[in-house]
């Protein structure tokens, strides 16, 4: 199934991406984020806070936003 995954670290990007279905929020977390911490993001789907086992569905809007932006 396909999704936008928005990641504003750094320079940041969004992008559609295919996985597979039954994926969760912590797996994509993982597969897509260099940090292994998730608490020093914010993780939205469609727009709102989303737990970690949270499954993803076709269409999903995903985003982690850095909470701490390093060297600020």
């Amino acid at each position: 199934m396909k999704i936008l995954v928005i990641n504003n670290d750094g320079a940041g990007f969004a992008d559609y991406v295919h996985i597979e279905t039954g994926t969760s929020v912590r797996k994509l977390f993982e597969r897509q984020v260099r940090d292994p911490r998730p608490e020093n993001y914010l993780i939205r789907v469609n727009r709102l806070p989303a737990p970690a086992d949270q499954v993803l569905e076709e269409g999903d809007r995903i985003s982690f936003t850095p909470v701490k932006i390093e060297g600020a």
